[in-house]
């Protein structure tokens, strides 16, 4: 018990899977907290008697938090500790969900979950380097693979606990289902995580913050505004983009100037990393984008309850569930410019199905489609995100992993707006029904009607129609979803070209070469 040392071994000891532990309740949590809100969206719009565009903006405000807060992450991280902070982020999500549920109005909702944005921002940057220290830059990929398989259980399970609570409880029970996950992480992380090592030499970088976080806000805010102003044109959107775009770039800039910047983009020089981050960026924008309307279709077009949408969504999860632990061992072994345009090739090959949607197409086609996409899924966002991580120096990842997870939310942030607005935009083209309107005074259009008749049927005893208009709305509908799925598909097949730069060979992991890092490093106790 008196000797430590490094391991060198390939295998997980239990110390590092006990440390693991913690970090998967934290990325359960805020992954659950996504997921259940995406199939929530309906009933928010009901519950609070707001538009589809104003509803948004629960997730929304989520991602602007998210954003602005994990650039503070990396240097917080090495000024207060890993522990100290990860615990802190957890308790500031938990209490957010549990004002989450409390909310009387919209905008009280949106309020909170900025609150909760602000705990969940930090706990996958911190999560990620609290994992790459415990096992080694070599061990990452089999680590990220276990890990990856009970994460999963966010997105499978999201939507079809979501769905159950919603339909027998309410919907504020999708957010108190965090309170009693969020005590025990926070017991386990004070029990399994080891003592911090702060550094708190180095200096706030006070300017760049003051130019990053409030540009990386304003900018996704504009692009966030997308939906409901319809174009670029709305100063509502191209105001904070420019003004966003205009201190992000300076910002860029700047950050080569001080010792120690907020973001340390000098990590770019590193190809992996570049290479890796650029290929996850575009697929981010096209998967998780389109990601969101999945669940849409089964609820508007086909008229499935929230549970039913959640159920039909969980083919993908467990592909995922199936390749990840595989593509975790192989990113340890095989270059991942091997495997990854493999893995990229079953996603196009499963999303095809879903630019051919109508009122009518087979469950058993989507639920196979998704099958396949999920098997794509597993094989290809771990094994990026190992590859951009396993060649930093120590002392880097957990800024690496910084910039890894910036761009994973402005990309989803781009990706669902950009999808959004795609489909509202189609559906807007949408034939008027003569002399019927909603109490705005606005006329409503066959689509419209379509999708509000498959949730709530009563409306078409308040305002008897021809069933012919409900079937020509509904083939309107699938066609505009469909449309925007053929957008994503395209973004898909895009990113096979930076994917074609990934590395081919295989480059050894950093080693932790001087006496400070073997201090931070896991150690194995003999």
């Amino acid at each position: 018990m008196t000797q430590q040392s490094v391991a060198t071994s390939d295998k997980l000891d239990a110390a590092v899977l006990k440390v693991a532990g913690v970090v998967v309740l934290g990325a359960i949590m805020s992954i659950l907290d996504v997921t259940v809100v995406s199939v929530a969206i309906p009933t928010f719009q009901s519950e609070f008697d707001a538009s589809y565009a104003r509803v948004a903006w629960t997730m929304t405000a989520y991602t602007l938090a998210l954003a602005t807060v994990i650039p503070l992450s990396g240097w917080a991280a090495d000024r207060f500790g890993t522990k100290r902070l990860y615990m802190v982020a957890l308790a500031l999500f938990t209490i957010g969900s549990g004002l989450c549920a409390t909310a009387d109005t919209i905008g009280e909702l949106i309020g909170y979950r900025v609150l909760q944005g602000l705990g969940g921002g930090m706990l996958m940057p911190l999560g990620m380097t609290i994992m790459t220290r415990a096992a080694g830059p070599h061990r990452i990929g089999r680590l990220m693979a276990v890990l990856g398989i009970p994460m999963l259980l966010g997105p499978i399970g999201g939507p079809i606990l979501g769905g159950w609570l919603i339909d027998t409880a309410s919907w504020h029970w999708i957010f108190l289902i965090n309170l009693p996950i969020g005590v025990i992480a926070l017991i386990y992380a004070q029990l399994a995580l080891p003592k911090d090592a702060p550094e708190p030499s180095e200096s706030f970088d006070f300017v760049g913050m003051l130019m990053l976080s409030p540009g990386l806000a304003l900018f996704l805010y504009g692009v966030s505004s997308l939906p409901e102003a319809g174009t670029f044109a709305d100063a509502k959107v191209w105001g904070p983009m420019l003004a966003g775009a205009a201190l992000v770039v300076a910002f860029v800039l700047y950050s080569f100037k001080p010792r120690h910047p907020l973001l340390d983009l000098r990590l770019f020089t590193n190809r992996n990393l570049t290479i890796a981050s650029v290929t996850l960026f575009v697929f981010i924008i096209a998967f998780m984008g389109a990601g969101l309307l999945f669940p849409s279709y089964f609820l508007q077009v086909r008229g499935e309850s929230t549970l039913t949408a959640g159920l039909l969504m969980a083919p993908q999860g467990i592909g995922a569930m199936m390749t990840m632990p595989i593509a975790g061992m192989l990113a340890d072994r095989v270059p991942i410019g091997r495997t990854v345009p493999f893995a990229l090739a079953l996603i196009v090959a499963g999303f095809f199905s879903f630019t051919q949607v109508d009122p009518q197409t087979s469950y058993w086609l989507l639920g196979g489609s998704l099958f396949v996409m999920g098997l794509g899924m597993g094989g290809t966002m771990m094994p990026i995100m190992t590859s951009a991580l396993r060649t930093l120096q120590a002392h880097d990842v957990a800024r690496g992993s910084t910039l890894v997870n910036i761009l994973q939310q402005i990309g989803g942030s781009i990706g669902a707006a950009v999808m959004s607005v795609i489909l509202t935009n189609e559906l807007n083209g949408s034939r008027p029904i003569p002399g019927v309107t909603d109490p705005s005074g606005k006329p409503v259009t066959e689509a419209g009607l379509a999708i509000a008749s498959q949730q709530q049927p009563e409306l078409l005893q308040q305002m008897p129609v021809d069933p012919s208009i409900i079937e020509r709305g509904l083939d309107f509908a699938a066609t505009s979803f469909a449309t925007t799925f053929w957008v994503a598909f395209a973004l898909v097949l895009l990113t096979f070209v930076p994917a074609a730069l990934l590395p081919r060979r295989r480059q050894p992991a950093q080693p932790l070469d001087d006496q400070a890092e073997l201090a931070k490093a896991p150690v194995v106790i003999h």
